[in-house]
């Protein structure tokens, strides 16, 4: 399904021009195929690409993992596998007469306190490990993205390696190391390694940044989220996230690289051949392969239908505060890296996407709904959760099958249609963000 487009900013092709800016023109002078090219091949199927893509954009990048709902008291935690880097994230002890919970103010740009934490009673990030001997603080079993999606955890007033008992404060600070008095004076230098961290609309994001143990260099190294959200913020002002909770989520185990279902996420050209349940529900989406569709203006539903069930209504109330347009539209954000937003009127299907490595991804879809629609006692999500779980697997079919086309040795790029511009972002952001990560490593470069 077409999305708002990811950024507003736009790069080179992905195919290069020559050297006096006009594209080459093909061997034998044939006329040049007027499609966008896609990222190469080897951008979706290599190993060795997709170790670029993790330092320089999964890794540079805030990266979605969660909802600060879960985090509710001092010491609860969540775990989360990053492309492969374990991270924890915390909720501190809060000051007396001071709340920092879930439904707090969003945070848009960023935490560079000590420990890359917002202070008391905030959230902390760190990378899971423990400065003595590398030992998990905390189990990883049920990491998210395998998590139920609840806390992982509570650790109470301090972090505890369980191998030797060195001990850390929630802001990451060594607290004790037994039988080792002397360290006392090299608590700052040995505090656990910080991950930024940051909020917005209920979501919890993490920044992992520059590889390495200088950890001032690590907390100077940050983007506000406010650049990678790009708008949503203002665009989905109207939308409570942050009061809202998540009541349900699917699971889903993909074989096709992250880009893919990304790619495949911001266009609507697939939905009239994959989606006909949905371009029931919305007509406009198999109308000329999606290509004119409002997305600031948000997408009609068809007469008489206004959510995403399988009727198109729901015994749910709208969300309060939604304009008039928005209680019949459809509206959805791409949150790069990683997270996608589909908003009804009633409901929120939340993605996230959980990169493993070039040829598989997990994919989290929480539904999230207003608090008081979850406490009424007829309160049940299947109309819609049976509806995305539908549309879902009609995606990950076709990702799959897309995946594995292109491992075939006579695929070098695909082309992108003119309604598939929105597609092209995503080659483009991570194009940007490869060439960046180049600009950094050159000799003389700060």
């Amino acid at each position: 399904m077409s999305r708002h487009r990811a950024d507003a900013s736009r790069g080179p092709a992905a195919e290069p021009a020559g050297q006096n800016g006009r594209r080459r023109e093909p061997p034998g002078g044939a006329a040049e195929i007027p499609l966008e090219k896609s990222l190469p091949g080897p951008s979706f199927t290599t190993e060795a690409e997709f170790a670029r893509e993790r330092e320089a954009v999964l890794f540079a990048d805030w990266f979605c993992v969660g909802r600060e709902e879960t985090l509710a008291g001092p010491g609860d935690y969540l775990t989360a596998d990053v492309a492969g880097e374990s991270i924890l994230i915390v909720r501190g002890a809060a000051q007396p007469g001071r709340s920092d919970g879930p439904g707090g103010h969003d945070r848009l740009h960023g935490h560079d306190g000590p420990g890359g934490h917002d202070g008391p009673g905030g959230l902390a990030g760190f990378y899971n490990l423990c400065r003595h001997r590398g030992s998990r603080l905390v189990p990883v079993a049920g990491s998210q993205p395998s998590g139920d999606g609840a806390r992982s955890g509570c650790a109470g007033t301090a972090i505890r390696c369980p191998y030797h008992g060195w001990t850390y404060g929630l802001d990451g600070s060594l607290r004790s190391a037994p039988f080792l008095p002397d360290l006392r004076r090299y608590r700052d230098r040995l505090a656990l390694h910080p991950v930024a961290v940051t909020t917005w609309g209920g979501f919890v994001f993490a920044r992992l940044g520059a590889r390495g143990g200088d950890q001032r260099a690590r907390r100077g190294d940050q983007r506000p989220l406010a650049g990678q959200l790009n708008g949503a913020d203002g665009r989905l002002a109207a939308y409570p996230l942050a009061d809202l909770r998540s009541a349900r989520r699917l699971v889903y185990r993909v074989a096709a690289n992250w880009k893919v279902i990304l790619e495949n996420y911001n266009e609507c050209y697939h939905c009239g051949p994959v989606h006909p349940e949905l371009c029931d529900l919305i007509p406009a989406f198999r109308q000329g392969g999606g290509g004119d569709l409002d997305w600031d203006a948000g997408i009609p539903h068809r007469e008489g239908t206004y959510t995403f069930t399988l009727t198109g209504t729901t015994t749910r109330a709208p969300f309060p505060g939604l304009g008039e347009a928005d209680l019949t539209r459809h509206r959805g954000e791409l949150v790069l890296p990683n997270l996608m937003l589909s908003l009804s009127a009633d409901h929120v299907a939340a993605f996230t996407v959980w990169p493993h490595d070039a040829g598989h991804t997990t994919v989290v879809c929480d539904f999230l709904f207003h608090p008081a629609e979850i406490g009424r006692d007829d309160f049940d999500p299947s109309d819609a959760v049976e509806f995305w779980d539908l549309v879902n697997r009609q995606d990950w079919s076709i990702c799959e099958q897309v995946q594995d086309g292109m491992s075939s040795r006579m695929f070098t790029a695909g082309y992108l249609a003119p309604m598939e511009q929105p597609s092209a972002d995503v080659g483009r952001y991570v194009t940007r963000r490869l060439g960046a990560a180049r600009a950094r490593r050159r000799p003389g470069a700060r």
